[in-house]
C-alpha cells in the first residue's frame, strides 16, 4: 500500500487483478474490473487486467515481414492474430522473480521467457514486468524485454477501469480526455487501415474532456466497425522519450476519482468495453455488461509489423525493449 492505494497482482497473465483507492469520500474500492476465481481468467474473454504478448491488439492475417523473411504466427481471430495467439502471455503462470514491500513503495517483479518459435514468433525473449506503488497515487508498470534475434513486439496491460467502482455498473458518464490529435481508423477486421487520421471534427475528438458515451450512439462508420471505441490513437511524441508523459486524464464526478495515464508508448488503445456480455461475475458478485469497464492501454501501434511508417516494433538483440507506463489516481477538484 502506499498513500491508501493498493493493489493485488496475479502470476497467472502477470494480471492486476484490483486497484483500491479512496474516493471523496474516504470510501475505498477496486476501480478496476476483476475476478476472484482462476477459472474465470482462464475461461472468460476480455483479458481482464493481464499483461498481452508477444504483440498485443492485432496482426493482419498473422504474418509480418522481417529482414526480408515472413513469419507466420498462430490465428485467434478469424484469419488474423489478436494479442499474441491462442496461448498468449495473459493466459501463461509468471515466474515472480522479486517481492519488495519497502514502506510507501511496494513493488513486485514478474518473469516470463518466451521460446524462439512459440505461437510462429521469431527469437527466445525475456520479458520482466515491474507492479510498483509509489506516491502520490501511483500505480508504475515497467517493462524490460530482451530477444536473441529479432522479433516483433508489444506489450500492454488490459486492465478494465471504472472509477466509481467495480461493479458499479457502466461506466459512459466518466469524462475522458485524450492528449492526441489523431487517430488510427480501422477496417471490419478492427485492423488499422495504415491512416493516421486527424480527430479534427469527429466523434473521436477526446481533447477536451467529454463522458466516454457521449458519441458511442453515433452514425459513424468507425463507431459501427468497433461497436464502440475500439482504436489506438497516435499519441504526440517529438520522438522516442524515456520518461512518461500524460496521455488520458478521467474523471467520475459522483465518487470524485481522477486518474490521469502517463507513458513512454506512442498509442493508446481506447476500448469501451464492447465485449464484456454479461456472462460472467466479478469480484462485487455482479455481472459485468457491456461498458461497465474501458480499457486505456498504452502500447505501440496494432499491426505495426505490417505498416512501415509506423513507430517499429522491431526488438533486436542490441536493442533491449523498454517502457513505462504509470497509472496516477487522485481526487478531482468539485466542478
Amino acid at each position: 500500500m502506499s498513500n491508501g492505494v493498493s493493489a493485488a497482482i496475479l502470476a497467472w497473465g502477470a494480471t492486476l487483478q484490483s486497484l483500491r483507492s479512496p474516493d471523496r469520500h474516504g470510501h475505498f474500492d477496486s476501480v478496476v474490473l476483476g475476478y476472484t476465481r482462476l477459472d474465470d481468467y482462464r475461461q472468460a474473454g476480455g483479458r481482464l487486467g493481464a499483461t498481452m504478448g508477444r504483440y498485443a491488439n492485432r496482426i493482419e492475417n498473422g504474418r509480418f515481414q522481417l529482414d526480408g523473411r515472413w513469419h507466420q504466427v498462430d490465428l485467434n481471430e478469424g484469419s488474423h492474430a489478436i494479442h499474441g495467439g491462442p496461448e498468449g502471455f495473459d493466459r501463461r503462470l509468471w515466474q515472480v522473480a522479486a517481492v519488495a514491500d519497502a514502506p510507501d513503495h511496494p513493488e513486485v517483479l514478474l518473469r516470463l521467457e518466451s521460446p524462439d518459435g512459440d505461437q510462429g514468433f521469431p527469437g527466445r525473449l525475456t520479458l520482466t514486468v515491474s507492479y510498483a506503488l509509489k506516491p502520490p497515487g501511483d500505480l508504475v508498470i515497467s517493462c524490460e524485454a530482451s530477444c536473441d534475434r529479432p522479433t516483433v513486439f508489444n506489450t500492454t496491460n488490459h486492465a478494465y477501469f471504472n472509477l466509481a467502482g467495480e461493479g458499479s455498473g457502466s461506466a459512459l458518464d466518466h469524462r475522458l480526455a485524450i492528449l492526441a490529435d489523431h487517430f488510427l481508423p480501422v477496417t471490419e477486421a478492427l485492423i488499422p487501415t495504415g491512416e493516421i487520421r486527424s480527430v479534427q471534427g469527429t466523434v473521436f475528438d477526446f481533447r477536451e474532456p467529454k463522458p466516454l458515451g457521449r458519441d458511442i450512439r453515433a452514425d459513424d462508420p468507425q463507431i459501427r466497425l468497433g461497436r464502440g471505441y475500439d482504436h489506438c490513437y497516435a499519441l504526440s511524441r517529438d520522438g522516442a522519450e524515456p520518461y512518461p508523459r500524460l496521455a488520458a486524464r478521467v474523471v467520475e464526478d459522483s465518487r470524485g476519482r481522477l486518474l490521469d495515464v502517463l507513458t513512454t508508448e506512442p498509442g493508446l488503445q481506447l476500448h469501451s468495453g464492447n465485449v464484456l456480455t454479461g456472462r460472467y461475475n466479478g469480484a462485487s458478485g455482479r455481472a459485468y455488461r457491456q461498458s461497465d469497464g474501458f480499457c486505456l492501454e498504452a502500447q505501440h501501434f496494432p499491426n505495426a509489423p505490417n505498416v512501415p511508417h509506423f513507430p517499429s516494433s522491431v526488438l533486436r538483440p542490441e536493442q533491449p525493449y523498454r517502457s513505462t507506463t504509470i497509472y496516477r489516481l487522485g481526487i478531482a477538484p468539485p466542478r
